[in-house]
């Protein structure tokens, strides 16, 4: 299967993509998904980005596809922004998911470094720091973050397969969340880590 428009924005603009066409669980249950389900749109989270900048987050119409995914940038006048795409179409938990992990984008100082090129060791490294960051705001800050973790690892991993990603790439990436969840420390420190090893701290 060719890289979709959708596929190469999720690669390019470090994005995490959450599709909403199979049946995921949340943390209230198992909830069947579909094209006609619609969800609260939840208040997203703190974000202050690695200069101190506050993160602003901006909600936009659903992609094609019913799909539910974030853009970490700064908009034309040079704000950090998150863009939530079709917020609507996704449950709580993948929206908490996609969030923090776009916010860490900002946290970790991605959005000002040059973009690695896509696939590449760096671009991998991106996205497997701000998933790290994301599950460990999730442990850290819900009474029931494993149920949190396994609702976003479920619709996560179907979604990554309804768009094309090879089923290694998508094992390799929830075996990071997983293992970041059981991170002997919290986000905070892994965080001042990455800025200390990047010397933007």
């Amino acid at each position: 299967m060719g890289q979709s428009m959708m596929q190469r924005l999720v690669i390019a603009l470090f994005c995490t993509l959450i599709s909403i066409s199979a049946t995921v669980g949340n943390a209230a249950g198992d909830t069947t998904v579909g094209a006609n389900s619609s969800f609260a749109v939840t208040a997203p989270p703190a974000c202050v980005n690695n200069l101190g900048e506050t993160v602003t987050f901006e909600n936009r119409p659903a992609a094609r596809n019913q799909l539910a995914a974030g853009m970490a940038r700064r908009d034309s006048q040079g704000v950090p922004v998150i863009y939530r795409f079709g917020y609507e179409n996704a449950p709580p938990a993948l929206q908490q998911f996609i969030d923090l992990h776009e916010c860490a984008h900002h946290q970790t100082g991605d959005i000002d470094r040059p973009h690695p090129p896509r696939n590449s060791p760096a671009h991998m490294m991106n996205e497997s720091i701000a998933d790290c960051i994301a599950i460990l705001r999730i442990r850290d800050g819900d009474t029931d973050g494993k149920t949190v973790m396994d609702a976003a690892v479920l619709a996560l991993t179907a979604d990554m397969a309804t768009v094309g990603f090879a089923a290694t790439t998508i094992e390799s990436r929830v075996s990071n969340i997983k293992n970041c969840f059981e991170k002997p420390m919290n986000a905070s420190a892994f965080l001042s880590e990455i800025l200390e090893y990047r010397g933007l701290k």
